[in-house]
């Protein structure tokens, strides 16, 4: 997976190093532009979209969530009673989310910097990851999808950003700036095509799109990964 992790460093850099204030910003109350408050509102959407996959009672259930970015989806699991488990590529990020966490919840969150996968152990009940593969290729999220499902007993739920034509138009655009010069690009999508990645790999299990979200500049699909191999 030589393009996954050249582009997870990528991500790693362009996290911790350029976007840190933007996101800890954009992540909290503070004021922020329109076109920022559109994508606030449908993150927050889409966030209730994924929780909305798992039961509402999570006491018992040890939940994964990859790429916590400052923490409000592993604030939520650890509300429902879960153990969370939460990490992600970018340690600034990671202390945000640390800072942030209810002093009551410090139990029931494990904060871990590092890849979603290489910095976690253990098995998981579920597994959420909200707009953190975006930036992957088909082939490399299959071949993610096929690592985490030795370790998760039920649900993966994740976004991507849908193939559409205007998400493709402004890929091909992002493509033309050289790569020191521009933040990750996200790569459009279609859940048949991640599909036959995985079968393309000899991933069992199901793949299926649960709904889109479209809040002004955010549009992003939820789906949700069952795997068959246990």
């Amino acid at each position: 997976m030589a393009d996954y992790a050249a582009t997870r460093d990528r991500v790693e850099h362009y996290f911790d190093r350029t976007a840190t204030k933007t996101w800890e910003r954009l992540t909290s109350d503070a004021p922020v532009s329109g076109i920022r408050a559109t994508v606030r509102a449908g993150r927050d959407r889409m966030r209730d979209l994924m929780l909305a996959q798992l039961p509402e009672d999570l006491r018992g259930a040890r939940i994964l969530d990859a790429g916590c970015g400052t923490g409000a989806m592993a604030v939520e699991l650890a509300q429902r009673g879960a153990d969370v488990v939460a990490v992600d590529i970018s340690p600034a990020l990671v202390d945000i989310a640390a800072k942030r966490m209810p002093a009551n919840l410090a139990g029931q969150i494990t904060w871990v910097a590092g890849d979603m996968l290489d910095a976690t152990e253990g098995g998981f009940d579920h597994a959420l990851a909200m707009d953190s593969m975006i930036y992957y290729s088909a082939p490399d999220i299959a071949a993610l999808l096929g690592r985490a499902a030795a370790r998760i007993d039920g649900k993966f739920v994740f976004t991507l950003p849908p193939r559409t034509p205007a998400l493709m138009a402004m890929w091909r655009v992002g493509k033309l700036f050289p790569r020191a010069d521009r933040s990750p690009v996200m790569i459009p999508q279609s859940t048949a095509g991640v599909a036959q990645a995985l079968r393309d790999a000899s991933v069992p299990g199901r793949l299926r799109e649960i709904d889109q979200i479209k809040s002004g500049f955010y549009f992003s699909s939820a789906l949700v990964f069952e795997g068959t191999t246990k």
